[in-house]
């Protein structure tokens, strides 16, 4: 059964003097290919409506576990947020950054779901594993 999702993905991501703003973008556009990148004074803002391609990108790395506890943890509301580092990113690799900042800068998203659910649309783009593989509610 495929449920219709609705969310609302805000990312922002500074640009250093040092960096080639075109980079930056590509750091976000190579985890959220959907998204529309605007650039601002000394960042980027992009915004995008699904978490497809992030989602299996979490599952290709086996980071499920981790993504749902920062997902949960950061959870408030109808939101959640996880900040990335940038130059994983640009490799089109998802790291979260947690504790310090990461040096080459982070790109930060903030998820608002609309439907169905919050809780929901995590165990969509970051299933409950048992020993490391995504168990599937409906069985």
């Amino acid at each position: 059964m495929s449920e219709a999702y609705r969310v609302d993905v805000q990312i922002t991501a500074p640009v250093y003097d040092t960096e080639v703003t075109d980079r930056v973008a590509d750091a976000i556009t190579n985890v959220f290919p959907s998204a529309t990148v605007e650039q601002q004074p000394g960042e980027l803002h992009a915004e995008a409506h699904d978490l497809e391609h992030f989602s299996e990108l979490l599952h290709r790395r086996e980071i499920l576990d981790t993504a749902r506890g920062v997902f949960f943890d950061t959870r408030q509301g109808d939101r959640f947020s996880f900040t990335l580092k940038k130059q994983a990113a640009f490799e089109g690799v998802v790291t979260f950054s947690v504790g310090e900042p990461d040096e080459l800068g982070e790109i930060h998203v903030s998820v608002r779901v609309e439907e169905p659910d919050v809780e929901s649309f995590i165990d969509h783009i970051a299933p409950r594993t048992q020993d490391g593989r995504p168990i599937d509610p409906d069985v």
